[in-house]
This record gives C-alpha cells, structure tokens and sequence, in this order.
C-alpha cells in the first residue's frame, strides 16, 4: 500500500498546476441546422422587418452551410460566426441566442442586418 500511496504522490507532482484555458475567442461549436431568414429592421408604419433574400443560408451539418450560390464552411468560436468559405467567405456574426444571428461590419460592431433561424412558430 505505501507503493501505491508513493506512485499516487509522484504522479501528483507531474500534474500542471494550472488549468487548460480555451482558445482565444472562446469555446468552437456548431449553430442549429436550418434556414437562417435575414432581414433589416423595418418602422412602426409597415413590417417589423424587410426581408433581405440574397442574404439567407441555410446550416447543415459539419459546420457547413448553403446559399443560392453555392456551398461553404463557418466557424463559431464563444459566440462569433466566420464564415470561412464558400459565397459568404468573410461575413461575420454574433450569436445572441441559439436562432438569431447579427451581422458585424469590417470592425466588428454590430450592423442593423439580422438573421433569424426559421422554426415551426415563425414560419
């Protein structure tokens, strides 16, 4: 028994004394499959909001997501979306919440556009 104790405590020495921290930007995951709406805010005398059709994807699977133009990748990093390839290459979003995404400008601030994740209450 105090050969195992003594292995215990040589191996306790060999453990990092700091925790693993994640990679910058946060923890990497994948946003909910499906057919992201965008659309900019609209005024209190029509529509909540005016549709913006050529910016629409839809996410499948693999961190993979699709236009009318064509098949590329994202990259979501704590709650930062990249699209990293395909019609969208370089397009970037905040995620606030599990369905809705807002565009960020060159500077990373936030822009009027918004996407939203079609689901069977808002169809």
């Amino acid at each position: 028994m105090t050969r195992a104790l003594i292995l215990l405590a040589g191996l306790a020495t060999c453990a990092p004394a700091q925790t693993i921290r994640p990679v910058p930007g946060g923890e990497i995951g994948v946003l909910q499959q499906g057919l992201y709406i965008c659309e900019l805010p609209g005024d209190a005398t029509g529509a909540a909001g005016i549709r913006q059709e050529a910016q629409d994807f839809t996410v499948r699977n693999g961190s993979r997501y699709s236009t009318a133009e064509g098949l590329g990748t994202y990259l979501l990093t704590g709650d930062r979306v990249e699209m990293t390839s395909g019609p969208k290459k370089g397009q970037q979003f905040r995620q606030l919440s599990d369905n809705f995404l807002r565009a960020l400008d060159a500077t990373a601030k936030e822009t009027d556009l918004r996407c939203v994740r079609q689901v069977q209450n808002n169809r």
